[in-house]
């Protein structure tokens, strides 16, 4: 019984030390370092910058209330697909701004004829060119139609999908830009 304990002594500690070999020849090893090390170093990114977090105090007690209907909802069909005497002209020519989005079009100035009170408003579109526009001239890509030019930007009524099969009118405001 004392043999067998040696023996699996013998065989507990040579098992272990069976993976551990002695190489006398580390050249390629010390090559392979000296080639590594003799590497130019890259660059490490620097860590990109956060901005720190803004918080937002909502203060919309004196807005309107996000949980009453815009329109008061009878439950008729005419409620739900809208107004069906209401729908953009699609027999009419487009006009040239209206190739573009009301965002990427920008009032640059505004003009009038002498000895008339009627004011042009400047459009720069997206290809930097600047055209004349009045009151019942179109843009955008929503039918928008020009109401009113004033010293500061100009009022158009944009119609648009409701999505559910009928349209309804949109306003929306094109500003003067600030020159720097």
């Amino acid at each position: 019984m004392r043999q067998g304990l040696r023996l699996g002594l013998a065989l507990a500690v040579a098992v272990p030390m069976s993976g551990c070999l002695w190489v006398d020849d580390t050249e390629d090893l010390q090559r392979y370092t000296r080639e590594q090390q003799a590497r130019p170093s890259g660059n490490i990114e620097p860590l990109p910058t956060f901005k720190p977090y803004e918080s937002f105090v909502y203060e919309g007690a004196s807005l309107r209330d996000p949980f009453r209907m815009l329109v008061r909802n009878t439950g008729t069909r005419e409620d739900i697909t809208g107004d069906s005497s209401l729908q953009p002209d699609t027999e009419r020519p487009k006009e040239y701004l209206e190739e573009f989005s009301v965002d990427e079009l920008n009032m640059v100035g505004i003009i009038t004829q002498p000895g008339d009170t009627t004011l042009w408003a400047l459009i720069k579109d997206p290809n930097n060119e600047v055209h004349r526009v009045m009151a019942g001239n179109f843009l955008g890509n929503d039918y928008g139609e020009i109401v009113e030019i004033s010293e500061r930007g100009l009022e158009l009524v944009e119609i648009i999908s409701n999505g559910r099969g009928g349209w309804m009118t949109r306003p929306r405001t094109l500003t003067l830009e600030q020159q720097d």
